[in-house]
């Protein structure tokens, strides 16, 4: 009996010194932090691309939008033919990331109002008629004017994320950045469109 006794102990003594001494060994530390710390960092640095593009794309959006309502602005009658080119001006800003299916509505509004304006005319990129002649539109603080024409520009841009991971909860994997913007008339008190 008391020999089983001196083999358990010594059994135990055994695997007490395995444990004892894995727990000295430091050769593997090293490649275990490596492996907790490396998914963080490639997730990181990844998450990082992925923002600094969606900011690239919504700066780019915001500058297509402004610019489209510009060139309109500039007019003092536009057309059909005028209104679908100047599409081009939207899709040439938004390269290399452009999306072919990106929305502009551009309309013309004549403020009669504190913030207040009435529809004249509206066309988007595929040559339809977004809002109905002669409604009532709200505009932002700035446009007080009565007896002023305002251009209207709303851009939308469908972004789709690149690094998409459906495991993180994620809804989508496109997001729509948009820009609104407002641009006074410059040559002409009303921007016509002679076949609106």
């Amino acid at each position: 009996m008391k020999q089983v006794a001196e083999q358990k102990i010594r059994r135990l003594q055994a695997v007490y010194g395995v444990f004892h001494a894995l727990r000295r060994d430091r050769r593997g530390v090293g490649a275990v932090e490596f492996a907790i710390v490396a998914p963080l960092l490639i997730m990181t640095y990844l998450g990082a691309f992925e923002l600094s593009v969606g900011f690239t794309v919504a700066g780019k959006t915001a500058r297509a939008a402004s610019a489209v309502a510009d060139v309109v602005a500039q007019q003092s009658e536009v057309n059909k033919a005028f209104l679908t080119n100047v599409s081009n001006v939207a899709k040439s800003i938004l390269e290399p990331y452009g999306n072919v299916n990106y929305t502009l509505k551009i309309t013309g509004i004549e403020v009669s109002g504190t913030n207040e304006g009435t529809v004249i005319w509206s066309r988007d990129q595929a040559g339809g008629v977004p809002y109905t002649v002669n409604s009532k539109v709200t505009l932002p603080g700035q446009f007080t004017a009565n007896k002023s024409f305002v251009i209207r520009t709303e851009l939308t841009v469908p972004h789709e994320l690149m690094l998409y991971a459906p495991s993180l909860q994620a809804t989508s994997k496109t997001i729509d950045l948009s820009k609104t913007a407002y641009f006074h008339s410059r040559l002409a008190q009303s921007i016509k469109c002679t076949d609106c």
